[in-house]
């Protein structure tokens, strides 16, 4: 039963994979190891990854590109200039098609007021950190599906 577990999680990474290839995920994160380990892992599973050092600079580069450009975001909370929560709001405050985008906090903060806190500022899936790989690509892979299958979220379901 156990190799049948592991051979179903190596079949499953295989498939995120292979779905996440080529999509394009922004950032967000001020600690240069967190940034460099996140990078690698997404990186490794084919996703293509900028980086932006603090929610205001995320929110910019987001602004600086078109609509579907950002398949979805990685967003720190604990930044510099403009922390998570506020760049998530302001990112959903946009009149533009970008604030549609999907959010995926990435914080330490393991709390459940943390995680409800998260989804208040308008962010759609929380992971923590010390970041677990098969969580992390789950998710993204998860939310990335959601949002293409989704009509309804082309609209800005936020304003």
């Amino acid at each position: 039963m156990i190799h049948h577990r592991i051979f179903k999680v190596v079949v499953d990474q295989y498939i995120i994979s292979r779905e996440l290839k080529s999509r394009v995920v922004l950032l967000a994160e001020d600690n240069d190891l967190n940034a460099e380990i996140a990078m690698t892992i997404l990186q490794e599973h084919g996703v293509q990854v900028e980086r932006a050092v603090n929610g205001e600079e995320c929110v910019e580069m987001l602004k600086a590109q078109t609509a579907d450009y950002y398949d979805a975001v990685l967003m720190d909370i604990q930044m510099p200039v403009m922390n998570g929560y506020d760049a998530a709001r302001a990112l959903r405050q946009l009149t533009t098609p970008h604030a549609a985008v999907s959010i995926i906090a990435m914080t330490a903060n393991a709390f459940e007021e943390d995680k409800q806190k998260a989804f208040a500022a308008g962010m759609d899936a929380y992971i923590t950190k010390p970041v677990d790989v098969v969580s992390m690509m789950k998710t993204l892979h998860q939310i990335i599906e959601t949002h293409r299958s989704d009509p309804d979220l082309s609209e800005n379901k936020y304003l």
